[in-house]
């Protein structure tokens, strides 16, 4: 990856889980940082069961598998510029909060965009 490093992806109770992120999605992570042109923050990327569970992650979380980041974004422009990138690269799984997007590419879920409370 140009943009990122694995680290960047790890959950917090598993240092070196960051392998365990799904190549496909990291590429295309990597391709929205080119679009952007500015860095992206990764608040969470691979997540174990149980760092998933204390965090409030549903038992079906795309993060369980390596095919989800929350990026860290708190402006309505950042969001906009952050969200086009997103779509550009192809995802199509997005979920917008009010300090953070997830992304994911999950196969067995289908295209959504949805906001959290």
């Amino acid at each position: 990856m140009k943009h990122f490093e694995l680290t960047e992806f790890e959950s917090p109770d598993h240092p070196g889980s960051g392998f365990k992120m799904n190549y496909d999605f990291l590429e295309m992570m990597d391709q929205a940082r080119e679009l952007t042109g500015r860095a992206i923050r990764i608040n969470s990327g691979y997540r174990t069961p149980e760092h998933n569970e204390s965090v409030g992650g549903l038992t079906t979380s795309s993060h369980l598998i390596g095919c989800a980041a929350d990026i860290a974004c708190s402006t309505s422009t950042g969001r906009s510029e952050l969200i086009a990138a997103l779509i550009g690269v192809g995802f199509r799984r997005i979920g917008i909060a009010k300090n953070f997007i997830h992304v994911d590419n999950d196969p067995n879920k289908v295209d959504a965009i949805w906001l959290y409370k």
